[in-house]
């Protein structure tokens, strides 16, 4: 399965991993599991650090470099992936988390998010 890791779920696997709830772990150490990390991901790393975000303060540059390494897949930002952004009901307030619920699913994947407003209308997307 493609899971496409929303950017604090990102974040905690790269710093925090006890964050994250066993059967979750489980299924980022399948083998049988693609893990994808989002170029809006970074994006929004750059963004929020830059605007002093306490819960950002990792350089963008070294968590994409780390994930990388870990073997993590970059999922770029195509414009075909915007095309459906004003289908998207309005508790997908956040344009990042909009971004990733929308490549999510053109590509197929499935988000894993700690955002119950992301989750909320399952398709692409699973509370970790």
């Amino acid at each position: 399965m493609n899971l496409l890791l929303d950017t604090h779920v990102l974040l905690w696997a790269a710093f925090v991993p006890d964050r994250i709830p066993e059967r979750t772990q489980a299924r980022l150490l399948d083998a049988g599991n693609v893990l994808w990390f989002s170029a809006v991901s970074i994006w929004e790393v750059a963004t929020k650090r830059g605007l002093g975000r306490p819960d950002f303060t990792v350089d963008p540059g070294r968590l994409r470099a780390g994930l990388l390494q870990n073997g993590y897949a970059e999922l770029p930002l195509e414009s075909r992936h915007t095309l459906v952004l004003a289908t998207l009901p309005d508790h997908h307030a956040d344009p990042f988390d909009r971004m990733l619920v929308v490549q999510a699913a053109a590509e197929g994947m499935v988000v894993l998010t700690a955002d119950r407003n992301v989750a909320r209308d399952g398709g692409p997307a699973e509370m970790v």
